[in-house]
């Protein structure tokens, strides 16, 4: 792929070998910004665990103390006075009607939050959602009764944090206008919530190591001492 002058600029300010500083690292993502949009800030960690083993299967939640800096559209699916809940919460789409509109693909929804009796309906479009990463799972407090604090804990910046198959955690820490104080705060938000979730049953290094970006920007490595 060809390089754009722009991005040859801002590239030059970054050794590839080098793990920064958190701070600096945070910094550096700001400095080599060339585009004239808002780009998300990205992390990448990766991880020394086998997801083929349930429990190395990392599946939790946090919520950011500065958010992800993105508007989220949240669906609830339910029925009789938790519709009315849901609606004061908050959610952007409420109601089990929604269930035909998802199984068409309508998918204009960041998140879906439902009860527990909207399961076995739901259940059945795993194959639409599931890739799409939209089904709720009650790991990620997406299915519960209290759809109100739900509704109000994704608004406010509640994310999953998820390993891949191979091994690696990608997620959102907030976006390129946040000051850089409220992204280290991120960042350490997320890696002290990874860290935690570290498998009794992992042998070896657990915490290999973690990279930030923005959207158009390459990937800058940070130096792990730095963010405890």
């Amino acid at each position: 792929m060809k390089i754009s002058k722009n991005q040859k600029v801002a590239h030059a300010k970054l050794d590839r070998m080098k793990e920064y500083s958190l701070e600096d690292a945070v910094k550096l993502v700001k400095e080599m910004k060339f585009v004239n949009f808002d780009e998300s800030v990205d992390l990448a960690i990766n991880l020394g665990v086998d997801p083929r083993h349930a429990d190395q299967n990392i599946r939790v939640t946090t919520t950011l103390p500065y958010g992800t800096g993105k508007e989220i559209k949240v669906l609830v699916v339910t029925q009789g006075p938790k519709e009315k809940e849901a609606q004061e919460a908050g959610a952007d789409y409420v109601g089990k009607e929604f269930l035909e509109k998802l199984k068409s693909g309508w998918d204009e929804v960041d998140k879906i939050i439902a009860t527990p009796d909207m399961m076995p309906e739901l259940g059945k479009l795993g194959k639409i959602l599931g890739p799409k990463g939209l089904m709720p799972n009650p790991k990620s407090g997406t299915i519960t009764m209290d759809v109100a604090s739900a509704v109000k804990e994704l608004k406010a910046g509640k994310i999953e944090l998820r390993v891949e198959k191979t091994g690696i955690v990608h997620t959102q820490c907030g976006k390129s206008s946040f000051e850089e104080s409220a992204l280290v705060e991120n960042i350490r938000t997320i890696y002290e919530t990874v860290m935690k979730a570290k498998p009794s049953s992992v042998k070896g290094t657990y915490f290999k190591k973690m990279s930030v970006s923005s959207t158009m920007g390459p990937g800058i490595k940070v130096d792990q001492g730095s963010i405890r």
